[in-house]
């Protein structure tokens, strides 16, 4: 007999889908919750990897494709998806009247999915409240925090932020962030694997991952999009100037993602820089053993700050994308300046690897937002501001 009680998880994007994968495995496997998953945005994209495959290939019911993407390297961009994300989730949601639908983060996406939700009348449950970060995407996440209606978060600094934001105490849960969850698991699974991956996937130079070698992963910073070339073609000099091989991965679709693509072009093309291989995008768990093998993270994106800190893997975080999260030791903060960003990845290298820090959890957090939803009775969806 299946389960009664129906959650949607709505996935947009590639990071998206890790922050919360490991939570849908234990849904599924315990069979308490009946999971279907709504994609839309990037996750439709072959330029992206097409994560909607993955996470049928991972054995989840993928009840629709929304395609919802607007095409454009500009902010009006972003609106427009964001209202398209609205029209196509919100209809979805009427037809299926789920008992909940979670969304994650702080994505423009993560934004329409939780009005439509909030519309329809259907309870949402926001995965990562309640953190602090750079341009718009914090606007974004404490607006999601005002639509939704049951809050599972990283760890207790972003506990007492939804608090004193006038959530009601009993609808806060602190259960780590799933993506901790992988990089455990990556930790103990076979490195060869990602040598295979590797060598079957993008362009440029080999790379031997028993040698040292680093990793630059930079996003465009939305509220200053038109900097996106010139940020990423310093970043890409100072990698050249280390000398050191390196695996480079292309950016998210967020304002600017245009700019970023071609500076990555010109720089792979001019062949200034034989030492570089090219990557569009990498399987979850492939990835983080990446990264807790690679002599250092060069970039801006929340997996520097997150996952790193769990796997000790020395980052020099550029610019303010991740302005004011909790970080651990590994971090090192520069601006876009090549001299600086060199600078800091020679200090990085001296420095080796860092103790592991569970900052935003222990590596468990899917059991514990599993618990949490199956706990959940008849939500509602009537909200006050709670005087703490």
């Amino acid at each position: 007999m299946s389960p009664e009680r129906l959650l949607c998880v709505a996935i947009t994007a590639r990071p998206s889908y890790s922050r919360i994968r490991s939570a849908l495995e234990v849904l599924r496997d315990q069979g308490q919750v009946r999971v279907q998953v709504l994609c839309s945005g990037s996750a439709l994209l072959d330029r992206y990897g097409r994560v909607v495959d993955l996470i049928r290939a991972d054995g989840f019911d993928v009840l629709e494709e929304l395609y919802t993407f607007v095409e454009g390297n500009e902010p009006i961009n972003m609106a427009l998806t964001t209202a398209n994300t609205i029209q196509h989730t919100a209809s979805v949601l009427r037809r299926l009247a789920p008992d909940w639908v979670m969304t994650i983060a702080d994505r423009y996406e993560t934004l329409g999915t939780a009005v439509a939700a909030a519309y329809v009348g259907v309870p949402l449950i926001h995965v990562q409240g309640g953190e602090i970060t750079g341009n718009i995407d914090e606007k974004v996440r404490h607006a999601v925090t005002k639509l939704a209606d049951v809050h599972l978060v990283a760890n207790g600094q972003a506990a007492g932020r939804l608090r004193r934001m006038g959530e009601q105490p009993d609808t806060i849960h602190v259960t780590g962030c799933p993506s901790i969850d992988l990089a455990r698991e990556a930790l103990n699974m076979p490195f060869d694997a990602v040598q295979q991956a590797i060598d079957g996937l993008g362009v440029g130079a080999p790379i031997n991952l028993r040698q040292d070698f680093i990793v630059v992963l930079q996003h465009p910073e939305t509220d200053s999009y038109d900097q996106s070339y010139v940020r990423m073609q310093a970043t890409l000099d100072a990698v050249a100037d280390i000398g050191m091989p390196t695996l480079v991965f292309w950016p998210n679709v967020d304002a600017g993602s245009d700019a970023t693509s071609k500076a990555i072009r010109v720089f792979r093309e001019s062949g200034r820089f034989a030492g570089a291989h090219y990557m569009k995008n990498l399987e979850g768990h492939l990835f983080l053993q990446l990264l807790s093998h690679c002599r250092c993270l060069v970039g801006n994106s929340s997996v520097g700050i997150r996952e790193s800190a769990y796997l000790g893997t020395p980052v020099v975080n550029l610019g303010h994308r991740q302005l004011g999260r909790e970080r651990g030791q590994n971090v090192l903060d520069v601006d876009y300046d090549r001299q600086a960003i060199r600078a800091a990845i020679q200090r990085q290298l001296q420095a080796g690897r860092y103790t592991s820090s569970a900052l935003y959890g222990d590596g468990h957090a899917g059991a514990q937002i599993a618990q949490v939803v199956q706990g959940l009775g008849r939500t509602s969806i009537s909200k006050r501001f709670h005087e703490a």
